[in-house]
């Protein structure tokens, strides 16, 4: 599980040893983030291991797939959730080129490499395993603004990409997509309250959604009841994308 320190990558996480997974998680700044993940895995009754990644570094990559695998003997699921976050923090006031560099590098390139490494470590197993990667709803449809236009170019690589490796390492792996739509992690806890009531409002199911709600179309896609899905996304977005 990729990017576990918090919002959708810390729920799905928790989720997943809820139901009865032993979780790797990983981070690459927030320790402390990750730590209240692993404590909560662990009073679930699951082991956890606790690993410091760049997506964007190969050899990084490389690292933390050995490891992975080693903490606990096989992987069944990886989770690649890590994404740069443009929209808060000190990202949100680089410059638009800047911004576009930044989610190539993690969200696309970081997505891909950790998918090749995941495909390759799953494919050797006799039990295969399955890769979910993260897109976006809008993706689809388009959305205005600067923004939206690099989520949508970036995103919708990690989209394209994922459909042919879902061919590509096919029937030993599996590889499907979540596309979240408006979810209230630390952006949506900051918006002003005229836009969040306008997302609500605008959402057939009238709300925004949770980063739980990601977690459970995860743990579904992870677990056996979804072995005949491949290539497939699901959108968590209330509707607003259909």
């Amino acid at each position: 599980m990729t990017g576990a320190s918090s919002g959708i990558g810390k729920a799905i996480a928790i989720a997943a040893a809820r139901a009865g997974a032993d979780v790797v998680v990983t981070y690459r700044a927030n320790e402390s983030g990750i730590r209240e993940v692993e404590r909560e895995v662990v009073a679930s009754g699951q082991r956890a291991a606790v690993l410091q990644l760049d997506v964007s570094d190969v050899e990084s990559v490389r690292r933390a797939g050995q490891a992975a695998r080693d903490a606990f003997g096989r992987l069944d699921a990886w989770v690649n959730n890590a994404g740069a976050d443009i929209l808060t923090g000190s990202a949100a006031s680089l410059s638009t080129v800047e911004k576009l560099d930044l989610l190539l590098r993690v969200d696309l390139r970081g997505t891909m490499l950790a998918s090749w490494e995941a495909a390759g470590i799953l494919g050797a197993q006799e039990q295969g395993g399955v890769i979910i990667n993260m897109s976006w709803d809008h993706v689809i449809t388009g959305m205005a603004g600067t923004n939206p236009q690099l989520f949508a170019a970036v995103k919708g690589g990690v989209l394209a990409f994922s459909k042919a490796l879902a061919r590509t390492v096919a029937p030993r792996v599996r590889v499907n997509i979540l596309a979240p739509g408006w979810i209230e992690t630390s952006f949506g806890a900051g918006v002003d309250p005229q836009t969040y009531r306008a997302v609500a409002d605008s959402t057939p199911l009238k709300r925004w959604g949770k980063p739980e709600d990601v977690a459970g179309a995860a743990v579904y896609l992870a677990s056996p009841a979804a072995s005949f899905l491949t290539g497939e996304t699901i959108q968590v977005g209330g509707g607003i994308v259909m």
